[in-house]
This record gives C-alpha cells, sequence and structure tokens, in this order.
C-alpha cells in the first residue's frame, strides 16, 4: 500500500534556528502564515541538516534502516542539494517523540511498501537546497557581494571574483539567522554529483567491525533482561504458573503475567531468564485450533464459488471463453510464510510514574510510540521511543508488529524505574508471528486458432490482510492489496504503483477471501509475490500451449508499456534468450511498488531431480537511481528472500500450533544455493519507484519456468523443497 507523505512543498514553513553552535535548518509542517497568525508561538525548530562549526554535517534521516540502504541513498539527495563534503556527512534518527511534538515536521515516519526514498526525496532535497542557499547568503553578506557571485562546492562556499573561501561551519551560524527561502529550486538530476553515484554505504564499518548497536546488542544502566512466553495456540489464554519453582534461580527477580495470554521472567542476564521460564510450569487454556491442511479444502472451494470481489475487469471474459479455440487452466498454491527476522522481536523500556521511554527497533516510530503510551497508560506526551537499526524487518516490524513492545512496557512498569529490556526467543518469534496469507488461484487462459490470448481470468482465494489488520481500508469488501500488480490503475489512490502493465483484450481478476484464524501481516513485496507468480506463470503455460516463444509472447501484451517491454528484453537478451546452447532458461516481467523488473533464469535439474539455479539476468527501471550500487545489492537480496520462499519456506499448522520453529525446519537460502545474479539497472527518468520488495516478484516464476523449460513439469505448488522436478 501506498501512503503519499502529507507533506508538501507549500505545506512547509522553513525555519531556522541556532541550536547552541551552527546552523539548524529546520521544516515544520504548518505554513508561515499560519504561524504568524498565532504571535503567541515561538516556531519550533525541527531539524532535518545541522552543521557545526567543525563542518560535520549532521542529516536527520526519519526512515528506518534495515539492511536496505534508505539511510544513505536519503542522505546523498540532501548532501546533493547542500552541494557539502560527503566524507563529513553522519546520519541520525530524530524521535517519533519530536515529530508529534513539532507538528508532524518529519511527516510520515513508516518505512516500508519501498517508498523510503520515492515518497520522501521532495522535501528531503529542498532541506539540503535551503541550508545551501542560506550558507551562500551569509558568506555574500560577510563579503558584502552579491550572492550571485558566490558558490558551494564540498562545504566550501567560493566568491569568484576575488577567489575568497570560507567553509560551510564558519558562517553557519550567521545562516541561522536569516531568513529561510520559502522557494527552494532543486538540481536537475542531470547534474548529480553525489546523488545518482555509487557511493559506499555510512553503515557499512560499523556493521563489519561490530559497533553497530541493533536492539539486541542495547546495555543500559542497571538494565535487567526478561524473556516471554505466550500461549502457542493464537486466542488461548493464561491459566496459571507456578512462580516458586524459579523465584530462587540464579539472577531471577521477578515472575509476572503480561496481559492474559503471556508469562514472562525477569532476571538479571537474558539467559537466566530465559532457563526459568524453561523450568517454570506453566498451564494454558483455550485458543482455536487450526489445520492449515485443512484449510487447503476451503482455499479450494473459492476457486470455483460464485460470490468473489472483482479487482479488475476489463472487457467481456465470458465471451472470450464462449468462442475460444483452446482453454488452458491451471491451479497455483503459495503457503503461509513467516518474517523470520535474524534479530528476532525485542523492545527496552524503563517506566515511571510520569514517563516511558524504549529503545527500539521497529519500521514504523509513530505506531511503536503509540504503542508504548498505550501499555505504559501514559499521555502520549510523556513517553518517547528512540529508534534502533533493525536486524531484519520484512514488514514484521511495521504498524502490525508492535505486539513485543506493549510485552516491554508492561514488564517494565511492573519494574518501575528499572530498564528492563524484552528479548523473544527464536521459538517464540516463530510461534507468534503475523504470517504472509496462504492462498491459492485458478488462472484460465483463452486462446484463439491463432494462438492469441482472448481472454484471461485469475481467481485468486485466500486471506486478506486487509481485513485482519485495516478493515477501514477494505473497498466496497475488496482487499485491494490482493490486487497488487493486477490492480488497474484506478482502483484507489496510489494503486497505480501496483497496476497490472500487461494489456488483455478481456480481462477478470477476482478475490473470494478466505480467512483462517492466523494474523497475516505484510510481508516484504506482500501480495505482488504470488499474483506474479499467478500471473507469470500462466502467461508461460499460455504461451507453450499457443506453440510461441515465452518472450515475444508476453511482449506482444505489453505495447502500452514501453518500460516494462524494455526491462524484459534487456534481461532476455544479456541472457541470450533465444540461443540454441542447452540452456534451460524462464522468464518474468513484473510492475510493483511504481518500479518495473524483469529476470531470466537459467536452470539445471539433474536426473535425480536437483534443481540448480546458475545464473539470473535481471534488470529494473526505478525511475530514479539514487545510488545504482546499493540498487544492485537490493536486487541480489530480492533474489535470497524471493528464492528462499520458492524453495523452502512455509508454516504448518496443526491443532492451532506452529510447526516450524526455529531455521532447521524454516530454511533460507545459503552460498551453496545462490546463483549468479548480475544486475541491470536502467533508471528511464521521470518517476520515483521503489527497489526493495519490486524485484522479489519475478525470482519465483522466473526460475520455475525455467524448471518447465528444462524438465517439461510445471511447478505450481510452493514451495519446492520436497518435490522432485523429473517426476511428471
Amino acid at each position: 500500500m501506498n501512503q503519499m507523505t502529507s507533506l508538501s512543498r507549500r505545506g512547509f514553513m522553513i525555519g531556522v534556528g541556532a541550536a547552541g553552535a551552527g546552523l539548524t535548518i529546520s521544516f515544520i509542517g504548518v505554513s508561515r502564515p499560519a504561524l504568524a497568525k498565532d504571535a503567541g508561538v515561538v516556531p519550533e525548530v525541527n531539524a532535518w541538516v545541522h552543521i557545526g562549526r567543525d563542518d560535520v554535517v549532521t542529516i536527520r534521516i526519519a526512515r528506518s534502516e534495515m539492511g536496505q540502504g534508505t539511510l544513505t541513498g536519503l542522505a546523498q539527495l540532501v548532501a546533493e542539494e547542500l552541494q557539502c563534503d560527503w566524507s563529513k556527512v553522519v546520519t541520525e534518527y530524530p524521535t517519533p517523540g519530536q515529530n508529534l511534538a513539532r507538528d508532524n515536521a518529519w511527516g510520515e515516519m513508516l518505512t516500508g511498501g519501498s517508498r523510503g526514498i520515492r515518497n520522501s526525496h521532495q522535501y528531503v532535497r529542498e532541506g539540503g537546497a535551503a541550508a545551501r542557499i542560506m550558507l551562500i547568503e551569509a558568506a555574500a553578506n560577510r563579503w558584502k557581494v552579491p550572492v550571485g557571485e558566490c558558490t558551494a562546492r564540498d562545504s566550501v562556499i567560493t566568491h569568484a571574483p576575488t577567489g575568497r573561501t570560507v567553509t560551510f561551519g564558519a558562517v553557519a551560524d550567521d545562516a541561522a539567522k536569516l531568513a529561510p527561502p520559502l522557494e527552494v529550486p532543486l538540481k536537475d538530476p542531470a547534474d548529480w554529483t553525489i546523488a545518482g553515484k555509487p557511493l559506499k554505504r555510512l553503515d557499512t564499518a560499523d556493521k563489519l567491525n561490530g559497533a553497530q548497536v541493533y536492539g539486541a546488542d542495547l546495555k543500559l544502566d542497571g538494565m535487567l533482561n526478561a524473556s516471554i512466553k505466550a500461549c502457542p495456540i493464537r486466542g488461548g489464554k493464561l491459566k496459571s504458573f507456578d512462580q516458586s519453582a524459579v523465584m530462587g534461580m540464579p539472577g531471577v527477580r521477578k515472575v509476572l503475567a503480561v496481559y492474559d495470554d503471556a508469562v514472562a521472567v525477569v532476571a538479571d542476564t537474558w539467559w537466566q531468564a530465559n532457563s526459568a521460564l524453561d523450568a517454570l510450569p506453566i498451564e494454558w487454556e483455550g485458543g482455536t485450533p487450526y489445520d492449515s491442511a485443512e484449510f487447503e479444502t476451503q482455499l479450494e472451494e473459492g476457486l470455483r464459488a460464485e460470490q468473489a470481489f472483482v479487482g479488475n475487469k476489463q472487457g467481456d471474459v465470458e465471451a472470450a471463453f464462449a468462442s475460444a479455440a483452446k482453454i488452458v487452466e491451471a491451479t497455483y498454491r503459495v503457503p503461509h510464510q513467516n518474517h523470520a527476522c535474524m534479530e528476532p522481536m525485542n523492545a527496552t523500556a524503563v517506566w515511571t510514574k510520569d514517563s516511558c521511554k524504549a529503545w527500539i527497533p521497529t519500521q514504523d516510530g509513530m505506531s511503536a510510540l503509540a504503542a508504548v503510551a498505550e501499555a505504559a497508560e501514559l499521555p502520549v506526551a510523556q513517553c518517547e521511543v528512540y529508534k534502533l537499526h533493525l536486524g531484519g524487518g520484512f514488514g514484521r516490524r511495521g504498524g502490525s508488529g508492535g505486539d513485543h513492545v506493549g510485552q516491554a512496557v508492561k514488564i517494565a512498569k511492573a519494574m518501575p524505574g528499572t530498564p528492563v529490556k524484552l528479548m523473544w526467543t527464536r521459538e517464540e518469534d516463530m510461534r507468534h508471528g503475523f504470517y504472509h496469507p496462504t492462498s491459492r488461484a485458478l488462472v484460465r487462459g483463452a486462446l484463439d486458432a491463432e494462438g492469441n490470448l482472448t481472454g484471461m481470468h485469475i481467481r485468486i482465494s485466500g486471506q486478506s490482510i486487509l481485513a485482519a489488520l485495516r478493515p477501514e481500508a477494505l473497498k466496497d469488501g475488496l482487499d485491494m492489496v490482493t490486487m497488487q500488480g493486477l490492480a488497474p490503475p484506478d482502483l484507489a489512490p496510489g494503486m497505480e504503483t501496483q497496476a497490472l502493465k500487461y494489456t488483455f483484450p478481456n480481462l477478470l481478476v477476482d478475490h473470494a477471501m478466505r480467512n483462517p484464524p492466523v494474523r497475516p501481516g505484510f510481508w516484504r513485496g506482500v501480495c505482488a509475490n504470488q499474483n506474479a507468480i499467478y500471473l507469470d506463470c500462466a502467461l508461460d503455460e499460455f504461451a507453450h500451449a499457443a506453440g510461441r516463444d515465452p518472450l515475444e509472447f508476453r511482449l506482444a501484451y505489453m505495447t502500452e508499456s514501453p518500460e516494462l517491454q524494455a526491462v524484459l528484453k534487456a534481461a532476455a537478451e544479456k541472457s541470450g534468450w533465444g540461443k540454441n546452447d542447452g540452456v534451460h532458461r524462464g522468464l518474468s516481467a513484473f510492475y510493483s511498488f511504481g518500479a518495473y523488473t524483469a529476470a531470466c533464469a537459467e536452470v539445471t535439474v539433474d536426473e535425480a531431480g536437483a534443481l540448480k539455479i546458475n545464473r539470473i539476468v535481471a534488470a529494473t527501471d526505478p525511475g530514479m537511481a539514487v545510488n545504482p550500487q546499493q540498487i544492485e545489492a537490493q536486487v541480489e537480496g530480492s533474489f535470497v528472500y524471493g528464492l528462499s520462499a520458492m524453495l523452502f519456506q512455509e508454516v504448518t499448522f496443526k491443532g492451532g500450533e506452529v510447526q516450524e520453529l526455529n531455521f532447521d525446519t524454516y530454511n533460507s537460502m545459503r552460498l551453496e544455493h545462490m546463483p549468479l545474479v548480475e544486475t541491470i539497472v536502467m533508471p528511464s527518468g521521470g518517476f520515483w519507484g521503489g527497489v526493495g520488495e519490486p524485484t522479489i516478484a519475478v525470482a519465483a516464476p522466473a526460475v520455475l519456468n525455467a524448471i518447465f523449460a528444462a524438465t517439461g513439469k510445471r511447478v505450481r505448488h510452493l514451495p519446492i523443497k520436497d518435490q522432485n522436478l523429473r517426476e511428471l
């Protein structure tokens, strides 16, 4: 889902304030006239850019860094407009409490949907440009020369006629006293010297030398540690526990119930807390005995159900099928999947009767702050959240992932004035996720006598994320997230970045909602992943049924999307598509999160049915490329994520309990599985697309289509792990 920031250029006031030493450029989410009406209100300073007298440039980044590189990319955009010395740039997070106190100055603080840069680029660039203008003006005033005779580069301002120079830090205080510009022209991307370049990430060194502090690493003076167990069956309750059995164990300070469905142990160290928790007699009661294997019957029934929510309807599909020379149909299935972040859920909190502070690796600072305040039973203004880098997010630590935050605060509330860090075990993390929805799809294609696709019907049967998490966002009952990549551009505001870019003469995409008692979540790539499988594998089947080349067949239905055609052609050409060289290849192309992506996979399947993915050529057009090296890294990471899901990952439920509790049964790609990935970054300009998620969508269908090329077998149920690819 895309949510445009509430900030706009005209909605900004650019405020200036000297906070101690240096210049602070701030954006305040109200207009200057609005502030002027209330003379008693002193404009708050809300810094995006701070320049110290030592020339160190601190750029405050509202989005969370979870490995995707947003922190560096956004800093590049600010630095580009500021024209500062990149070697002196550092970054930091503003806090959600500051954002709230300063009238939403940083706008949207949620990081997800591949919109960290594409929804922030305008106002962060304006922040850098405004600072540059003011610094130049301050220098010109000092020299008593026209502003137009001065320029800035690498944190140095130069007066060309005289050759005089001064650094940003030397005029920062003077600049802070100037009125900020209300009109802030931005550089043409063609003139970029910092943005658009493959600069090294700002956080690499700390991650390599171990200096980076994640939530799991955090230590505070006097801090205690907590481990927790919640009822293993969703909806079940805590019946009883016998704390006397563990209170004498080393380091144990407290045993307590948390809400009505969990029990926690607090101890000096986390190992002591978790050991005591393992020894603690606990009784649970109730819960919903969900069985995912049995739920398959409901999914299957949904494929042929009469009632379904229509997401995209073009032309007359029924007529197309009635007059078809050939009808091809296939059923695909994807299972529940878990985020399985490498760093399990954790949060650290300290509570007093007057305040509550929490340190959280979170994708959504504002939601985390709300969760802290609610659990602390204090006004939001008396609470604060300090964001930390995330050891994996993938949607788990977004707006729907605050369950552990509330637990941490409740535990801290039982230990007033003492910092307490709650960290889940891996097993607790696997048991209590927000799982990627399971679904099936029946895809039917109508072909005429010449092998043209005259109609397509995609029936999706499966769970709705919005129905569970944001029912108010349903549109006449339709879950728009279910339509990612298959939607018409006008389905809803923001859905144009999730629109179907193929053009078919007759089309129907609908959704038979079937909701199991499992809480769903926004998993990296969300529904674009399975929708790309449903669409692109079906197209491959249709092409072969029509006796046509899969590349030529796809291109014929992309005539209204030259960008999608371009990435598909680029991937196919570089991979050697069409060569009679014995290499088995498969194609995929998809549009999601505002970016065009395509892949050509090359695989080998031996006589025993073992799969090896040898090489993948991927092409992506995200419109603008702020850091091409990071985009390549994101594309490679997308294949790790997408192929892990395709090969191994499935969460099953039996009796309401999750069966896969660690990485031995919920595997991920290892080095031995990783193919060579060759990435083509081909930004066509004019729009800002996502990077972190779009390529995941093409990973599985490209490989699945290559498996067919190698074996003649269609793999339609995922994951592949237990399937013999040679048995037809």
